[in-house]
């Protein structure tokens, strides 16, 4: 019984770390979901460490695995022996479903855009092409798709703008917009709305 209590404590440990690990990535669509954007980079500052924490999960799991891999002595067998049933909780089986739902946790960021909608380019009709300016935000705290997926859906409603895209690799966001319609301070102060900060403005010819 101790065993299994042991086990159980470790397991919700590694999902726990495996968890905490794509949180920066995570809180973007929980934030989407609740619909309060303003914490979306909340935990965008735990993204240095997630090698770590990605780390640790996987070590744990590697001895997890060796634990239940490696050749057992006789004395091993014999206590199995004196079980009435295998517990669950000691299987290959929930140590395999532990490990996939590590690995999702751990992989979220190269899927998490896929729970953003899908931004429908506008019709744009340029009455004066002279009102049109493109500029190019440096933005703060981004990391993933997940944060390029927030910001861009941020842009897409803001009247007056054309066309955008961000790049998190960049941490940046090249916006298009009709001057005529929007000011640079409504673009600016919808991205910084979503929790990330604009850091600088450049215009691009």
């Amino acid at each position: 019984m101790k065993q299994e209590k042991s086990n159980g404590k470790t397991w919700i440990a590694v999902l726990a770390t495996a968890f905490i690990a794509s949180l920066c990535c995570i809180t973007p669509v929980l934030a989407l979901i609740s619909g309060v954007t303003g914490i979306a980079s909340t935990f965008s500052w735990m993204e240095p460490y997630r090698p770590v924490l990605i780390g640790i999960t996987v070590l744990v799991l590697a001895f997890a695995w060796y634990q239940k891999l490696k050749p057992r002595s006789a004395n091993e067998i014999a206590c199995d022996c004196e079980e009435d049933k295998p517990s669950f909780w000691k299987s290959k089986s929930f140590l395999g479903i532990v490990t996939f739902l590590a690995v999702l946790l751990m992989a979220f960021p190269s899927y998490s855009s896929i729970f953003f909608p899908k931004i429908e380019k506008k019709e744009v009709v340029y009455v004066d092409k002279s009102a049109v300016r493109t500029v190019k935000l440096k933005i703060e705290g981004m990391d993933c798709e997940a944060c390029s997926s927030t910001i861009n859906l941020a842009l897409s409603k803001v009247p007056g703008v054309i066309k955008f895209e961000t790049a998190f690799k960049d941490a940046s966001s090249t916006v298009e917009y009709n001057a005529a319609e929007t000011k640079l301070d409504t673009i600016v102060n919808a991205v910084n709305a979503t929790g990330y900060k604009v850091s600088g403005v450049s215009a691009v010819e």
